[in-house]
């Protein structure tokens, strides 16, 4: 797919004032679907987790499912929104085989959550409010998979699957009012934004929140008007962007895009676009419908919802400390610089440490593990580091290797075994015969074995070339298959040497 013609990004900035715009859709993780009984499990078979009534067949009837309307409620909340006294889903009508009733159930003209808003803070300090216009609720759709061609997408596809497992998981979609004067922080406030939202659902404990199974979904809305115009410019709605990384990189490629082709003194369609991961571009998608194309109309098989006041303030007492004074806390308890606070925030692992300190360890450890040897195996993996180990199991490692029982290459290999299923550290260990030999005998054995096959090195060391021990040091380590103390076995080579560390001759 060929690149269109993009401006530099700084230059557009110059011409144009973005306009920005986000919705973002956050699956809720009850047990069963928005209005059925079937379970709401993801990667279970394909349209194994159906019944008539998400399959829009005749004489399927929906139920509302109280925990949904609850989550939804505390999320509305936790955003600072007003809860609705009344509120009634109402049917959206669109034709999509991956919608099997013909209609998504949602909400129009009475959502549950309306005017709320978030403050964010960007890297440089900037404090940015975001107003909120709605949260609503409604089904999510299904599943396609578009079979052949070399996208991925539906163009140039021999056929698609549909799974229709996803289809009535419920959805609270959160809409923003308009974002002028982003400037050039734009693709920042998106990503700072849905990192935002993402951080309150996981704090709630309403969502998964795992970006890369689809619970938060970020469709961004991007327009550009000329300096000085008060008129808006046409928006185009890049879809379904489903990584922080991605929603910053997509929001700036569209401002480069349009502004080229604004420049140029052509014009932009209002269209939903695709974000392609692999190119870093976007393509066009759909004509954008507005609200009147979908016919919506009240839901006449559900009755409107009247949450009691009582119950509303009642919810509002379950509400966890706010995500941003949770990491002014954190920060200030493990004593982490703003870089290396910073590190564990972009890497979502933030629960994980906390955990992990809990368990025991010391902030300073789970974080160097959590960030390095963990998140190495999972990028490598493909999978999200907190779901290859405990924090209880990663404690329990650190804890070996503070009492020196493990050294730091002894514990990956540990861990490799704890996250292949061999059991806790201390059984990884003892089946694998992994423990550091403490023996000063064995050692001074290995060394002896060592220095007989380099027997100039005792001379050199003499002579105050302490570095000339490395050479016995790794044979020794060699031999002990790395389960050796290195510390250890240098002050044993010094006194076999007769050598003070600092060169001496004792």
């Amino acid at each position: 797919m060929a690149k269109p013609e993009l401006m530099d990004y700084d230059k557009a900035l110059e011409l144009f004032e973005p306009v920005l715009g986000f919705e973002v859709h956050v699956e809720l993780n009850t047990k069963t679907k928005m209005f059925c009984g079937c379970a709401n499990e993801f990667g279970s078979g394909a349209n194994t987790n159906t019944c008539p009534t998400c399959l829009g067949l005749p004489g399927g009837l929906p139920q509302v499912n109280h925990k949904a309307i609850e989550s939804s409620i505390r999320l509305g909340l936790a955003l600072g929104c007003e809860i609705a006294e009344h509120s009634r889903f109402a049917r959206k009508n669109y034709f999509y085989p991956d919608t099997a009733k013909n209609f998504q159930t949602s909400q129009y003209d009475d959502p549950i959550c309306h005017d709320g808003s978030l403050t964010i803070e960007l890297e440089s300090g900037r404090l940015v409010t975001v107003e909120i216009e709605r949260a609503h609720m409604e089904d999510d759709a299904g599943k396609l998979t578009h079979m052949g061609g070399s996208t991925g997408r539906i163009q140039g596809a021999d056929y698609s699957l549909v799974d229709y497992n996803r289809g009535g998981v419920p959805l609270v979609e959160i809409v923003t009012q308009m974002i002028e004067g982003a400037e050039h922080d734009a693709p920042e406030i998106g990503r700072t934004y849905v990192a935002g939202i993402r951080e309150i659902a996981k704090a709630l404990g309403v969502s998964n929140a795992r970006m890369e199974e689809g619970n938060v979904r970020c469709d961004a809305n991007v327009s550009l008007r000329p300096r000085g115009s008060k008129v808006l410019g046409t928006r185009t709605e890049t879809k379904n962007v489903n990584s922080l990384r991605s929603v910053e990189r997509a929001v700036r490629y569209e401002i480069q895009r349009q502004a080229a082709v604004l420049h140029a003194g052509g014009t932009i369609t209002q269209e939903t676009r695709h974000w392609h991961e692999d190119t870093g571009i976007t393509s066009a998608g759909r004509p954008k419908s507005d609200a009147d194309d979908y016919r919506y109309f009240p839901e006449p098989d559900l009755v409107p919802m009247a949450p009691s006041r009582e119950w509303v303030e009642e919810l509002r007492l379950t509400l966890p400390e706010p995500p941003a004074a949770r990491r002014k806390r954190l920060q200030a308890d493990w004593g982490f610089a703003n870089l290396e606070f910073q590190d564990v925030v972009n890497s979502d692992l933030m629960d994980a440490v906390e955990a992990t300190v809990a368990a025991g360890a010391s902030a300073q450890s789970a974080r160097k593990w959590w960030t390095g040897e963990i998140a190495r195996l999972a990028n490598a993996a493909g999978v999200a580091a907190d779901s290859l180990v405990q924090p209880a199991q990663l404690a329990a490692l650190i804890a070996l290797v503070e009492a020196g029982t493990l050294t730091d290459r002894l514990a990956r290999q540990v861990l490799e075994g704890v996250i292949a299923g061999e059991g806790t550290p201390a059984e990884v260990v003892a089946s694998r015969g992994l423990a550091v030999v403490s023996d000063d005998g064995a050692l001074i054995a290995a060394i002896d074995e060592a220095l007989s096959k380099q027997p100039d090195v005792l001379a050199k060391i003499r002579d105050g070339k302490l570095q000339a021990a490395g050479a016995v040091i790794g044979a020794v380590m060699k031999a002990m298959r790395g389960q050796a103390d290195a510390a250890r076995v240098r002050e044993l080579v010094l006194e076999r040497a007769g050598t003070a560390e600092s060169g001496s001759v004792e």
